[in-house]
């Protein structure tokens, strides 16, 4: 079967986002700081369309983070916008303009219905409206047998550590405090997670974390 794969870039106090998110600062105060270590690579500038960069140590670690990927899960906040609710007109397309960076099926965690919006590049945002393990198996159904990413926010993460169906973790820790926000191993108290190291690499500006998740 398929392994659903998570990467999250996390604070030295564990944030993967900054407080007081909002439309026009979805990351956070200081969000954005867990993802510049990335921002000037290569491998990142291709896969959103930009030329140039740099090649280091954090090269491998994102090129094997898109290898064998055939869909994608997500929470609502991730895609968009901040603060969840009603659809209304549905025009909003989420984040990354006409092109977004998956490139495959990605299915977005929702309390309210959507039809799929399908965008340039071969990516198609699909809306479940009836929890995790409904929108994991229609991701690995439409992965074909390739795995299966989640990318987050933290509090999806945290359903799929606590409900056993996540198999292997990758922490990209980065060294700023950021002191609030959203915690990414809150509410796990009771959850009974075990992580077991398979990797640590040091890299410019962050250090990766690899992670298989014991059952």
């Amino acid at each position: 079967m398929s392994k659903l794969r998570c990467q999250i870039s996390i604070s030295l106090d564990g944030f993967a986002a900054g407080a007081n998110q909002n439309e026009e600062n979805p990351l956070g105060e200081g969000g954005e700081r867990l993802h510049e270590w990335a921002f000037p690579l290569a491998a990142w500038r291709e896969s959103h369309g930009k030329p140039g960069g740099e090649v280091n140590e954090s090269t491998r670690i994102v090129d094997e983070s898109r290898a064998n990927i055939g869909a994608s899960v997500m929470g609502r906040n991730m895609f968009g916008p901040v603060g969840g609710g009603r659809w209304g007109d549905e025009q909003w397309m989420g984040w990354w303009g006409e092109d977004p960076p998956y490139h495959h099926p990605v299915f977005i965690l929702t309390h309210h219905p959507r039809d799929p919006v399908e965008m340039e590049g071969g990516t198609t945002f699909y809306f479940v409206t009836d929890g995790i393990e409904s929108a994991l198996e229609q991701a690995r159904e439409a992965a074909g047998g390739k795995d299966v990413m989640l990318w987050g926010g933290a509090d999806v993460v945290q359903q799929y550590l606590a409900a056993a169906l996540l198999d292997e973790l990758e922490l990209h820790v980065v060294p700023v405090l950021l002191g609030d926000g959203a915690r990414l191993f809150d509410n796990l108290e009771d959850a009974g997670v075990q992580l077991e190291q398979v990797r640590a690499v040091e890299a410019p500006g962050v250090t990766h974390l690899k992670y298989s998740v014991v059952r």
